[in-house]
This record gives C-alpha cells, structure tokens and sequence, in this order.
C-alpha cells in the first residue's frame, strides 16, 4: 500500500491508545433547506454517484474530511483515526464544532470496519482524503451513498479546493462551501501581499523518522501546498526523487542536500527528533542550516504542524496564524 502521508506516520507518534467513543454519535443536521439541491450526481474515481435528497446521517472516511464536513454545519456520525488519533475535539480549530458529540471510530485510516458502518445507517459515505479501494467502495455502495476519491487524481493528491468542493456539492451545500473557499483563498492572498518576498525563495518541507533517514514532501502534499499557496515557490526535484504515487522523497543523508533551498520548514514530533537532524554531519554543511534560515516546527503543542498538515478549511487560518511570524522572523 503507497506511504499516505507522513504527516500521519508522525501524528501517530503524538497519540495514545484507541478509546471506544462513550458516547452514541447524534444524527447529522440536516434542515431540509437544501432540497432544491438535490437530486446531485458527483463524478469520483469509481464512477459517479447520484444523491437523490439531503443527507442527514453522515461517515467521513478520509482522514481530514471531517473538517469541511463541520465547516459545514454537520456533525459526522463517523469518521476515521489517524493513526489512533481520535478524530474529535483534539484539534484546536474542531473542538468548538464537535462540541460534547463524538462519532463512532469506524477505521484506521484505510482500513474500514463495514459492520460498524453498516450500523450507524448512514446515507452518505464520504471518503476524498483517502486510499479507498474499489472493493470496499463496491461493498459500501450496497447498502450507502458513497463519494470516492476525486476523479483523475493520485488518492491523497488533491487540493483541499477541490476536495471542499465535493463535500459541499454532496452535502447539497454549494453556496456555503464557495464562501468558505472564497474566504480561505483571501486568507492566503492577504499574506501574499503582505509578503511579497515569499514568491522569491524557495522552500521545502520535510521530516524525519529516525536516525539516517529524511522524507521530503512532494508537491501533492497537503503542507507542500500550503506553502506554495502562501507564495513560496517548491523545489521539482524532491517530486522527481519520490517513488510513484508517494507523496514523499525518502532521502538518506548523502542527499539531504536537495534541501538546501531558501527556506527549509522541518515538521517534527519532539525535540529529540530536532536535536538529532542538527546534529548529522552532513546537515551541518548545508547554507540554509548554517544561515538559520531553517525553521522546525512541531506537529503538536502547540499544534501548528498538524494544522497545516490536515491543511483543510478549519485548520488552514490557525496554520496561517501561527506561521506566518515564524516565516518573517528568518533573515
């Protein structure tokens, strides 16, 4: 099974075991205002599926779909782990929207429990931010709705515009959802203007598991292209170095000097980890180190790497606020 993300393998260093929800998920929100929305048939890479009327019982599948699904103003009566990071109330941008409610755990990133699922009756699965595969899209769709992955695309390779967008249009939520689109791309802008300087260096991001072994993150990667949507310019290279349909560049030390670039954003889960980089004799000759001009940033406490990592529209203004001065403070 190609990597995910990273960014999930290091959120899995942060969590603890996995907890049974205590609570029974609530029916999702459903007014019946968007009526007129439906019936809407949304094209994905298994074929298309047509949803006949407003979806009141909701299952996300991928990993930060539940986001936009709460942006939305429904609470999925399902969702999936990050790697046993219990998807509810944990993030500073979700804990108001999730409130005292808890969805049913019904996964492990792309591995479903279909029994559980079943149980919950929804009549919508939504799955963008995933590796569904047709088996388990095939054996949802007999007794659901399901959204797959977007068409045309790598799984786990689309932009979260693109992804929103298919949440909304299933949801019977267009207006709202091209709002919440409008507004997070003002956000970026706003920054873009202010820094116009940024459309001048590169930047990569990049973590590091253990001792001799780096991952440089791809352009398809939801923190790649954060930065790049706050102006930063990628480097084509680490994208040539990956395997296909992998979202990282494994990088041995030997060649961590394809990131020696103008910025370098290292998003790690402990200061062992930071230490440990600094210390790499190789590293240690690169410009963009010995200029400080990299910055490492934590996954969690406080949670500015998952934020940008998740890189949806709940969590994209906390990434943008809390990074931005950490950006302008680099000389």
């Amino acid at each position: 099974m190609a990597v995910a993300t990273a960014a999930a393998l290091a959120l899995s260093a942060c969590g603890g075991g996995a907890e049974k929800a205590e609570s029974k998920p609530e029916a999702s929100s459903g007014s019946g205002k968007n009526s007129a929305a439906f019936p809407v048939t949304l094209e994905h890479k298994y074929g298309s599926t047509t949803i006949d009327k407003e979806p009141k019982r909701v299952v996300t599948l991928g990993l930060s779909d539940q986001d936009a699904v709460l942006a939305l103003g429904i609470k999925p009566v399902g969702a999936v782990d990050w790697f046993k990071e219990q998807p509810y109330g944990k993030w500073p941008w979700t804990k108001d929207k999730w409130g005292s409610t808890k969805p049913e755990i019904v996964g492990e990133r792309d591995e479903y429990n279909i029994e559980k699922i079943a149980a919950l009756k929804p009549d919508l699965v939504i799955a963008q931010y995933s590796g569904m595969k047709k088996e388990q899209y095939d054996t949802l769709s007999k007794f659901t709705k399901v959204v797959a992955q977007p068409k045309g695309l790598p799984d786990y390779g689309a932009s979260w515009q693109v992804m929103t967008t298919q949440i909304g249009k299933s949801l019977g939520k267009t207006t709202e959802t091209d709002k919440l689109i409008a507004d997070i791309d003002a956000r970026f802008k706003a920054v873009r203007d202010k820094h116009p300087e940024f459309a001048q260096k590169t930047l990569a991001v990049a973590d590091s598991f253990e001792a001799g072994k780096y991952s440089a993150f791809t352009k398809t990667d939801p923190k790649s292209i954060f930065f790049q949507e706050l102006g930063f310019k990628l480097k084509p290279e680490i994208d040539t170095m990956a395997k296909p349909g992998w979202n990282v560049a494994e990088l041995s030390a030997e060649k961590l000097n394809v990131l020696d670039v103008d910025r370098l954003v290292w998003v790690t889960s402990s200061t062992d980890a930071n230490n440990r980089i600094k210390a790499e004799p190789l590293y240690k000759k690169l410009k963009v180190h010995q200029e400080k001009r990299d910055l490492f940033v934590p996954y969690q406490d406080p949670d500015i790497g998952a934020a940008f990592s998740f890189n949806t529209v709940l969590s994209i203004p906390y990434a943008i606020d809390e990074i931005e001065p950490l950006l302008t403070a680099i000389k």
